[in-house]
């Protein structure tokens, strides 16, 4: 792509709750210094996020755009769904990149300044390319409720230990082993890219295996991932669980999901730990998982890797 490429940027955000986090990421987009020019926002069965982001004034000519996606009745958050509504929209409108942020995530100031440059300057790939910020973890109390709020982030914040973290300025190409590394809360790709893979898979609901089906859909075209340094994203803290028990019933689920498409299952660690817990049954026979948890309805899913994968 032309280095001197100016791109029409979308950020897209997908949200259910979390509106002090939603006022968090608003009040570092006005802080940008590359002013997007639309923030299209995926409300997930939450109608009160039109008031949170009416709180906020746009930043320069940004436009601000609530997109309204419902939750069916099992309440489980449709959030490849609810991605691609949000990209639907941005392209619609005519955007050019995409960066995607996490409802939890605070950018620096320089954030989308870095995508912008990294994917402009990038050689072009053979299949399409990703584009991975830093992520770092902000702890309990430390939260954003001014633009003053900005200034001390950096210094509280530590970047996830399991991921790379390239200088500013810098993009390294991920290798191999690296593919599995790639999440959601934090990346850019061309709107161009995104039709060419074809956005999230809607088959997952709920929490778990999206992201990694993302990579090996890329993976399997001939892409590439790039980390991106500079592209600080600033995660603010909440409760969690680990391994995710209240998102069982989900990870079994997207796990049988991926192992239809794919041949081989990730999450794992996880399947392990819940099977230490009592909450998972491994079925050697049939190399399936099920749920063990009672009031559950079985998931299954199978362990068996093809060699075309790694």
């Amino acid at each position: 792509m032309n280095a001197t490429a100016v791109l029409a940027t979308a950020v897209l955000t997908i949200v259910a709750g979390r509106h002090d986090h939603l006022r968090g990421q608003l009040i570092g987009l006005q802080r940008s210094t590359s002013t997007p020019r639309w923030h299209v926002v995926a409300a997930m069965g939450d109608p009160a996020v039109r008031e949170v982001v009416a709180e906020f004034d746009r930043p320069g000519t940004c436009e601000v755009v609530v997109v309204d996606v419902p939750v069916g009745p099992d309440g489980e958050l449709p959030l490849a769904r609810a991605r691609n509504a949000a990209a639907a929209e941005a392209m619609r409108r005519g955007a050019e990149l995409l960066v995607l942020l996490d409802v939890d995530c605070v950018p620096a100031p320089g954030t989308l300044a870095a995508y912008e440059r990294a994917v402009a300057r990038g050689a072009a790939d053979a299949g399409p390319a990703l584009w991975c910020g830093t992520v770092a973890y902000l702890p309990p109390g430390v939260v954003v409720r001014s633009v003053r709020d900005l200034e001390g982030l950096s210094a509280a914040a530590d970047p996830h230990p399991a991921r790379p973290v390239p200088a500013a300025g810098e993009v390294v190409l991920a290798d191999e082993s690296q593919w599995w590394l790639f999440w959601s809360l934090s990346f850019a790709t061309t709107a161009a890219d995104w039709r060419r893979f074809g956005g999230f898979c809607e088959e997952f609901r709920g929490y778990g295996g999206e992201d990694t089906d993302v990579a090996a859909t890329v993976r399997s075209m001939g892409g590439a991932l790039h980390w991106v340094g500079g592209a600080q994203a600033y995660h603010q803290h909440h409760p969690t669980q680990r391994p995710p028990v209240q998102h069982l019933e989900a990870v079994l689920r997207n796990a049988a999901v991926f192992h239809r498409r794919w041949g081989w299952f990730p999450m794992e660690g996880w399947l392990a730990e819940f099977q230490e817990r009592g909450l998972a049954a491994y079925d050697a026979a049939t190399s399936t998982w099920s749920s063990t948890r009672p009031s559950t309805r079985p998931s299954v899913v199978s362990d068996q890797r093809p060699s075309t994968l790694a």
